[in-house]
């Protein structure tokens, strides 16, 4: 996909045509993505985020009218500073259980658990607000009804919200050239979760190539000219799917002129980078590395990232300190000494250190001396081990290898030299993922369970690959807030 000057903000896709030939000037509206800080964004979950605010702000209005008596509503002016904390309070509680998550199913029990817990944890943050801050409090009345109302308006919102953007005239048409393995994962996303991307696949126009590996029924057999079957077809974008692109393998005349006339032309790596929110590695080539924006290191970003983990790493601290104590306590009713596990692992750079967690194993749980991988049910984690890797607790140690400056608060997964040599051999790109620091929690844990095998592994480098490309302050806070339900619902943990 071609740049758009470097900016931070910017249209990504959603230039459309029309059926018959497209007028010059007229775009048809499609739903699309916009990339704030170089991390994807689905344009409707922005809109539903903004809608969703607005009630939030709202509510608490609704509710001191409903409360107070005229009169009464001169003492609790002004109610917008109010208001304004409520609704970015409940915001955050929707975003960390993953409720602004394209990937999220609408309509199952998970969905609806969901839902409810974030206005639960809704309640108990506002309720530590007033705790702290005594001056945002407008009585039980006031927030009763505002959740009420809040909760009853955005459950029909979504309903309706949902309904709308999943018409099929404003999902953006996609024309794939090749009809290749790599051209056909393109056709596999939309059956594995059509809910979770929001265009039509055309079909697929090929090349060269006389072996076809998608479906008959989707390859266009047009001899036009690749614009004319743009317009024929009202494409939106031109995914292009071909691996060999010399000699003629790719009709850069024709893309040429489909991107002078405001249809996207995207390389088949950014497309899915940008539909899956990981890096593919069957689809990537070093070359795609090399031009791509991102994988990018300055002093800026450092410092930022740094005050970031600090400040991050200092306040979870004092939150979780009373139990860190007790965790430990029972550790060592339970098994005795060492409390604390230290490890080597690999960091930034292939730098190894010694990573700290709570001991949930037994002391001999690798007595012969060769690395093992936890699996499930693993009959070495002790009955202490067995709650404090669900909720993660045996993590908060690593607290300290932030601070002192070895791990990221937020960052790959850090793997022990064994894997890492081992997985480095069968992995293409698998060093890539030491170019940033390793962390405590991580795109890939928010994304993808536990992994305890190569395969799994496979899996995970493709969002360490993403995150080390796009990273940033905004994707570090969506991964922070996210990490929440991967605790709640004790999500990947063994």
């Amino acid at each position: 996909m071609s740049d758009s000057g470097g900016s931070d903000l910017y249209w990504v896709s959603g230039s459309g045509g029309l059926a018959g030939r497209r007028l010059r000037g007229t775009t048809p509206f499609r739903l699309s993505m916009v990339r704030i800080f170089r991390h994807y964004v689905p344009v409707q979950l922005i809109l539903l985020a903004l809608l969703e605010g607005a009630i939030f702000f709202a509510v608490i209005y609704a509710g001191a009218i409903f409360r107070f008596e005229p009169g009464e509503m001169k003492q609790i002016l002004p109610i917008w500073p109010r208001a304004g904390v409520f609704a970015v309070v409940m915001l955050l509680c929707m975003t960390s259980l993953g409720l602004y998550n394209r990937e999220t199913p609408q309509g199952n029990w998970s969905y609806y658990a969901k839902f409810i817990a974030s206005f639960l944890l809704g309640w108990v943050a506002m309720t530590l607000i007033f705790y702290v801050h005594p001056g945002l409090f407008l009585g039980r009345g006031v927030f009763g009804i505002a959740f009420l109302f809040g909760f009853t308006a955005t459950a029909l919102v979504r309903v309706v919200f949902f309904r709308v953007v999943d018409q099929q005239a404003l999902r953006r048409r996609v024309l794939v050239l090749g009809t290749g393995t790599r051209a056909a994962g393109v056709g596999k996303l939309l059956r594995d979760n059509p809910s979770g991307h929001k265009f039509n696949l055309v079909g697929y126009l090929p090349l060269n190539g006389k072996e076809h590996h998608v479906e008959t029924g989707v390859v266009l057999r047009e001899t036009d000219s690749l614009l004319s079957v743009v317009y024929k077809y009202a494409v939106d974008e031109v995914v292009v799917g071909v691996r060999d692109r010399r000699n003629g393998g790719i009709p850069m005349s024709e893309l040429l002129q489909c991107k002078v006339e405001g249809v996207v032309v995207t390389d088949l790596s950014t497309f899915f980078e940008r539909e899956t929110g990981h890096v593919q590695l069957d689809c990537l080539n070093p070359s795609w590395i090399v031009f791509s924006d991102g994988f990018e290191h300055g002093s800026y970003k450092y410092v930022v990232k740094r005050i970031f983990d600090v400040v991050v790493s200092l306040l979870l601290l004092a939150a979780t300190l009373p139990i860190m104590v007790v965790t430990a306590f029972l550790i060592y009713l339970e098994t005795g000494l060492p409390i604390l596990y230290r490890q080597e692992r690999v960091g930034e750079f292939g730098r190894t250190f010694k990573i700290l967690k709570f001991r949930s194993m037994r002391q001999d749980a690798e007595k012969s001396g060769t690395p093992q991988w936890a699996t499930k049910d693993d009959d070495r984690i002790t009955q202490i081990g067995h709650v404090i890797r669900k909720l993660r607790i045996d993590e908060l140690p690593q607290i300290f290898n932030v601070l002192k400056g070895d791990m990221s608060f937020v960052g790959p997964r850090p793997e022990r030299p064994y894997f890492v040599k081992d997985l480095a051999k069968q992995i293409p790109y698998y060093v890539s993922r030491h170019t940033v620091k390793p962390g405590i929690t991580g795109w890939a844990q928010i994304r993808y369970p536990y992994g305890a095998s190569v395969e799994d592994a496979v899996k995970k480098l493709q969002y360490d690959l993403y995150y080390a490309k796009n990273h940033s302050l905004f994707l570090d806070l969506i991964i922070l807030f996210q990490t929440v339900q991967v605790i709640l619902f004790t999500r990947g943990a063994r």
